[in-house]
């Protein structure tokens, strides 16, 4: 049961974190935000979880793993109730930071649980389960969210407060579940630190490339959960709710099914093919926006997903089997941390950019920009000799 109840916790935690994704148009209406109102709210979420990652990401290794992922799960209740009595810009940012802090004490967290309680039952069999079932949760989680609350924005009262309250109940029930999983640490004492962020003098090549290939990987990710919904209304002219989550959700459930399916690929080869794959992507995304054709765009944005999340897989793979055993948890903690600077300043720099060009045009510059950094990262990790 633990290892369901788990994957569930993970799952629910990660798709509250995308909940407002088709709702900001809505927030939009009511106050009047611009573009760049709109990612500012969506950012300051980046800001809690690299908080949370730096300051408390690591110290379940020696609390337990309970003691810290209960917590989390009650912190982004807090932030629902947050969202639903403080419906103000202010309310919004507080309840952004709030929700970021639960995910960043939750996704290093839970990974490591998932694996435990699956070594725990099954100690002769491969790990490649548990991770899959961690992608699922993490990735999958986030698609999941903005459909859910489109849904029910859509066909439902209260569309401001019925997705908040229908999640954060659900995590209340999580964490009851959670508690009820076993243990697999054993508390020690220990001084606590930050999270040490470090990468080795012989790694910090490949490092600096991965990670820029994951900051590109993200910003991408942060356009379908920050602006693509206000796309969607002002240039297509689609203002369902229940589409506008849809998008969102095709985007990220392509990214964690590519991942799985195509889970036994070496890294390089992975890193190799999904540079095609973005392009292609975000070709049809950009041809869609400018046609406009919501098919075509929305056919892009899958695409573009599938790419994504296949680059920041395999350069997350690279970055990791390059470290030394000893420095490895550090190294992937600076290379998840720069993951979410780029989920949230390049989103933020797109957001300015829609105040002074057109919307169309300032997409293809984000998206040429965040290619040309990954084409250019990715030809030096692959020159690398990492295996």
């Amino acid at each position: 049961m633990g290892l369901w109840a788990v994957t569930a916790a993970f799952l629910l935690n990660m798709a509250f974190s995308s909940v407002p994704t088709p709702l900001y148009v809505l927030y939009a209406e009511r106050d009047g935000f611009d573009n760049l109102t709109v990612t500012y709210i969506y950012a300051v979420y980046a800001v809690g979880v690299i908080g949370s990652l730096f300051l408390g990401g690591h110290i379940s290794d020696w609390v337990g793993r309970r003691t810290v992922l209960i917590p989390a799960l009650l912190i982004n209740v807090l932030s629902s109730l947050v969202f639903i009595l403080w419906p103000s810009l202010t309310g919004l940012i507080v309840a952004r930071i709030i929700s970021g802090v639960s995910v960043g004490l939750t996704t290093a967290t839970a990974t490591a649980y998932l694996l435990e309680l699956y070594r725990l039952a099954r100690p002769d069999n491969s790990l490649q389960r548990p991770q899959m079932m961690a992608t699922m949760a993490n990735i999958g989680g986030i698609g999941f969210g903005p459909l859910a609350a489109g849904l029910l924005a859509q066909y439902a009262p209260q569309p401001l407060r019925l997705p908040y309250a229908v999640f954060g109940s659900a995590l209340v029930v999580a964490a009851v579940f959670v508690w009820l999983s076993p243990e697999t640490v054993t508390k020690t004492r220990r001084p606590y630190r930050p999270q040490r962020v470090a990468a080795p003098r012989g790694v910090r090549g490949t490092f600096f490339a991965g990670t820029a290939v994951g900051i590109g990987a993200f910003s991408v990710f942060g356009m379908f959960t920050s602006l693509v919904p206000v796309f969607l209304a002002d240039v297509l002219q689609e203002t369902s709710r229940a589409v506008s989550g849809a998008m969102a959700f095709a985007a990220f459930a392509t990214g964690a099914g590519v991942q799985i399916f195509l889970a036994q690929w070496q890294p390089r080869l992975m890193l190799q093919r999904s540079l095609p794959i973005l392009a292609l992507g975000l070709a049809c995304f950009t041809a869609g926006l400018w046609l406009p054709n919501l098919i075509l765009f929305l056919v892009g944005g899958m695409i573009t997903g599938a790419g994504a999340a296949l680059a920041f897989r395999a350069a997350m793979v690279l970055v990791s089997v390059s470290a030394p055993p000893q420095s490895r948890a550090e190294v992937l903690a600076g290379y998840f941390l720069g993951g979410y600077v780029g989920l949230s300043l390049p989103v933020v720099g797109l957001g300015l950019a829609t105040l002074h060009w057109p919307a169309r045009s300032a997409v293809v510059v984000f998206e040429a920009a965040a290619f040309l950094a990954m084409f250019i990262a990715s030809g030096y990790l692959l020159r690398r000799r990492t295996t």
